[in-house]
């Protein structure tokens, strides 16, 4: 199986390719120029495998949470390689690529959202598998969701930002976090073989973002104003 993935959701742009196990992969930090990288990074790491679009089995994009931009650029080239050479693509959520590539099995996952919030999700390896304890969601760190036990990992540029407020949510249950952590496509790949193989490919027109935040801009009163209900 060859699966290509793509993903741009925070400031750094990341391809990656899977043949049969093997991952090559590419990752640099490129401000918000993800649109004049992208494909160059695409092409290069093709060229580089000695492989063409035409023989990819699937296309899966982070389809976000994150930069508002970042996630409509993937999906767009996303969809956009796709159509062109007739593939199936699937979307991976950016908080569980986050989880998969911390190499630990109790994950809670923090992504800056800007505006004091944070994206904010929790999961656990169990037999192998995945399982979301806490579904992604957006949330002050600290009013972040409650998880049971000890032991978990906190990975994510949430954890930079608002390390303390989150140390206070959840006291006496981390084990370590990452705070420099972003969500590349080498672990967007791996996801995404899984879901490829479940038949849960779709029609490149059927692909979304996934957007956390309603109104991504507000005024300078609405930002004042207190929260309601």
């Amino acid at each position: 199986m060859r699966i290509l993935a793509l993903e741009a959701s925070t400031e750094y742009c990341s391809v990656a390719l899977w043949q049969d196990g093997n991952i090559a992969s590419r990752c640099e930090l490129v401000g918000q120029k993800h649109s004049e990288v992208l494909i160059e990074m695409l092409d290069e790491l093709l060229r580089g495998e000695g492989v063409k679009l035409a023989e990819m089995d699937g296309i899966a994009f982070g389809m976000g949470p994150g930069s508002f931009t970042g996630v409509r650029i993937a999906c767009g080239v996303a969809q956009g390689l796709a159509l062109g050479a007739d593939l199936s693509v699937v979307g991976v959520c950016t908080l569980h690529a986050l989880a998969q590539a911390s190499g630990h099995d109790k994950v809670i996952v923090a992504l800056d959202a800007r505006m004091a919030e944070v994206y904010h999700a929790a999961y656990e390896k169990r037999d192998g598998e995945w399982v979301t304890v806490c579904e992604p969601g957006l949330c002050l760190p600290q009013a972040a969701p409650q998880v049971a036990g000890s032991d978990w990992f906190g990975t994510g540029s949430g954890f930079a930002v608002h390390g303390a407020a989150l140390g206070e949510r959840y006291a006496g249950q981390f084990a370590a976090s990452d705070a420099q952590a972003v969500p590349q496509a080498s672990a967007i790949v791996v996801l995404a073989t899984s879901l490829f193989a479940a038949g849960q490919g779709m029609d490149a027109a059927q692909a979304m973002p996934l957007y956390l935040r309603d109104k991504v801009a507000l005024k300078t009163s609405e930002r004042q104003k207190p929260a309601s209900g």
